[in-house]
This record gives C-alpha cells, structure tokens and sequence, in this order.
C-alpha cells in the first residue's frame, strides 16, 4: 500500500531537518500514540548520519485487529540514514510482532516551503502478508493483509501530521 504524507512546518528547513532527526524523544509529549523512543545506535560520517531507533506506540485498535494486534506488538525499529547534503531520510521499519509480514520503507524530502519555511514528503511502501502471521486461516488472509495496512498508514499518517505539529511547537519554544 502506497504510503504518502506532507506537511508544511513555519520554521527553516535546516531547522526541522536537524529536529526531526535529532530531537524525535524530546516531542513525546506532543505525540498521544507513541510512549516511547530508543535510540539504540547512531553512527555519523560527513553530512550523514545513520540512526537506528525502537519505537513504542499505542492507541486505540479497531475491533476487528483486537484479535491479532495488540499495544504490546505496536513496537519497531527504525533504521534511518539521513543525509544532510540532500536534505533526506531513506528509512526502513521492521516490526517486532510479525517481522516477516510486514515490509515498510520509504524516504523523507525535506523541501524550502517559502523563505522561513519547510514542507515534508513522505513517500514510502506498506506491504503486509497476513498468511505470515501464525494462526491466521488462509482463507481471511487477504482481507486482513488490507484492514492491517489500512489501520497501519492511517496511524502512520495521523503520527506523522502529530508529529509535524509537534516539531513546530517544539521548534517555536526553543525559539523563544
């Protein structure tokens, strides 16, 4: 499932790059489904800088997943190279619930959006193969790859409007 996103933030774009790849744990509280950010290795060379985190996320599951998902198994790591030069994060997600069932990758752009100003892109891929995970009968296996890929961008979407609404609160307390 095609996963796309933006975002406009009031704030320069080296500003919300530097940020958002170095000040994700300071946002939590500006963040209702995650509890929790690891940074589990960071490693830089030049203008890049590669990072891997575990995330611990939460809120409320839809009924019909209660039976195969639940907030314990809402964790993943998250390995990100972002490259300051480009001003981009290509990323890749594993989940530590069913990692052979779910593939996520993408990249994040961050564009000038007017002079004092950022726009973010996510673009990126969402693929879930229910018949990977145990004890779900083939026949419901399609039906539940979709409504677990639905539930999964849509969160994914709504963290990342939450998460750029956030930063630019973040970003405006820091500057004041």
């Amino acid at each position: 499932m095609d996963l796309r996103a933006d975002a406009h933030v009031p704030f320069p774009r080296d500003m919300v790059f530097a940020a958002y790849r170095d000040d994700m744990p300071h946002l939590l509280r500006y963040l209702p489904n995650v509890r929790d950010i690891e940074m589990t290795s960071r490693r830089e060379e030049g203008p890049r800088v590669d990072i891997v985190s575990v995330w611990h996320g939460g809120g409320q599951i839809p009924g019909a997943l209660r039976a195969v998902l639940n907030e314990s198994m809402l964790r993943w790591t998250d390995h990100a190279t972002w490259d300051a030069a480009s001003f981009r994060c290509e990323w890749r997600t594993e989940t530590h619930a069913f990692p052979t069932a779910v593939t996520c990758s993408g990249c994040n752009v961050f564009v000038e959006d007017g002079p004092s100003a950022s726009r973010l892109e996510i673009r990126g891929e969402l693929a879930v193969d229910a018949k990977k995970i145990r004890g779900v009968p083939s026949f419901v296996a399609g039906k539940l790859s979709r409504l677990i890929e639905d539930f999964l961008v849509t969160n994914i979407r709504e963290n990342f409007a939450e998460t750029t609404r956030g930063l630019a609160k973040y970003l405006a307390e820091r500057a004041s």
